[in-house]
């Protein structure tokens, strides 16, 4: 499912217009970058959880060449699935 079937998927369940969908869709995104951007945690009852981990860093290899590289420490947006969420696919 790409970003505008999900659109219409929302326009369908709620009632909404699409344009409405949309709008609601970026809001989502939007929040939920700005709360991982300060570091909190997002929690939705029953779907997951985003958080922020901390990725040390490491030392790789270039495939081509074989000589070792850096790889800086960073950041990295993490989703853990909710219970409800598993049960529901699985």
């Amino acid at each position: 499912m790409n970003k505008n079937e999900l659109i219409s998927s929302i326009a369908s369940e709620t009632g909404l217009t699409k344009t409405d969908s949309a709008k609601a869709l970026d809001a989502l995104v939007l929040s939920i970058t700005k709360a991982l951007k300060k570091g909190d945690e997002v929690r939705l009852v029953g779907f997951g959880t985003f958080a922020v981990a901390k990725r040390a860093a490491t030392t790789g290899r270039n495939p081509r060449t074989g000589a070792a590289i850096k790889i800086p420490a960073r950041k990295q947006a993490k989703f853990k699935a909710g219970k409800a969420l598993q049960d529901s696919v699985n």
